[in-house]
């Protein structure tokens, strides 16, 4: 009995690596960091980038809570019995405000999921058909082409939606696609002549597909090289089972980019309630706010309509930052999810 309690007391390796390991824990990481010092100076213009563009202007958030800034005058040096609490966010939720905000709020979350549902099993569609591809010419030209329009200027592309979409007296008149969608009975001629983007029912659509065509080539870089990254004797594995193409996507490929899935799944969820305004600027009319009026576009209307008091910059402020903390909620939301549900995690 006292050998075993002996024994007991005796560390065994294991406990002796940990406790090894953290010992020298910062004496490693300070070598490595030292040895691949130019890595971690590349580090420092992104650092520097972040700083001032990501974390300075934060303290701007403070407008949010105060009864308004004036001009030439720092949000920091206002007076604290400016300090108005929630009186923002009640009033743009329950308030005067409350029907427009909820409508650009419901606006934002219907274009965000519809996006997410249409928008995000393309890229990784593409990506397995480059997979398939055997000239390696053929598939570098095939990849430019789809990777083209992510470059492309955002006024550039909304004028080319604005052409394929323009108004006409008439079919001949009118832009090719809205001629093409009046041909194949999708769309009347009277939607057409009035003109599809001042419909407010094919703002969404218009929004989504132009989305898809500009981003889902682009967006297959990162699911075609988690693809190259399988192991060939995957899928000799899988052939000498009988496993034809689709049952190796199904058994091989799609298996070992789900990691990669899973991650890029949870970014995306961040970033459901944050729909870019250039855009929506770009297309929208008064007379398709009904559906295309989004909280950025919203929040950027009630920023520049007061120019003294600054009480419509605290609206635009509380919104913003609103839909940014739903935001921070739906990706940590997700990644528990997913560290629940599988291995793969964000941290």
């Amino acid at each position: 009995m006292k050998k075993n309690r002996m024994t007991d007391l005796i560390p065994d390796e294991q406990t002796l690596k940990r406790d090894e390991f953290e010992k020298y824990y910062w004496r490693d990481n300070f070598r490595k960091i030292v040895k691949d010092w130019r890595l971690y100076l590349l580090l420092l213009p992104l650092i520097f980038v972040f700083f001032c563009w990501r974390y300075m202007p934060m303290y701007e958030l403070l407008v949010a809570f105060k009864a308004g800034t004036k001009e030439g005058v720092s949000v920091l040096e206002v007076n604290k019995q400016d300090f108005v609490g929630f009186q923002w966010f009640k009033q743009m939720m329950f308030g005067s405000q409350a029907a427009d905000f909820w409508r650009a709020f419901r606006n934002t979350f219907a274009i965000s999921f519809y996006g997410l549902v249409f928008g995000f099993p393309i890229p990784i569609i593409i990506a397995l058909f480059f997979n398939e591809i055997k000239s390696d010419i053929y598939r570098s030209v095939l990849q430019v082409f789809t990777y083209l329009p992510k470059f492309v200027s955002t006024v550039v592309m909304t004028s080319l939606v604005w052409l394929l979409l323009k108004v006409g007296s008439d079919v001949s008149s009118c832009g090719i696609l809205s001629t093409v969608l009046v041909k194949l009975g999708l769309l009347s001629q009277e939607a057409a002549n009035s003109g599809v983007l001042y419909a407010p029912k094919y703002f969404r659509a218009v929004y989504i597909i132009s989305g898809i065509w500009e981003g889902s080539g682009y967006g297959s870089i990162v699911y075609f090289a988690a693809i190259i990254g399988i192991s060939p004797t995957n899928y000799e594995a899988a052939q000498m089972d009988g496993a034809n193409k689709m049952a190796q996507i199904r058994y091989v490929v799609l298996p070992g980019i789900l990691s990669t899935i899973s991650i890029m799944l949870i970014l995306r969820l961040g970033n459901l309630l944050s729909v870019g305004y250039e855009k929506v600027l770009l297309l929208y009319k008064p007379q398709t706010w009904e559906t295309a009026d989004v909280v950025s576009t919203y929040a950027a209307r009630l920023g520049g309509l007061e120019a003294g008091g600054g009480s419509l910059q605290g609206l635009a402020s509380a919104a913003e930052m609103l839909s940014s903390v739903i935001a921070m909620l739906l990706v940590i939301g997700s990644n528990m999810i997913s560290k629940r549900v599988s291995d793969t995690s964000l941290y």
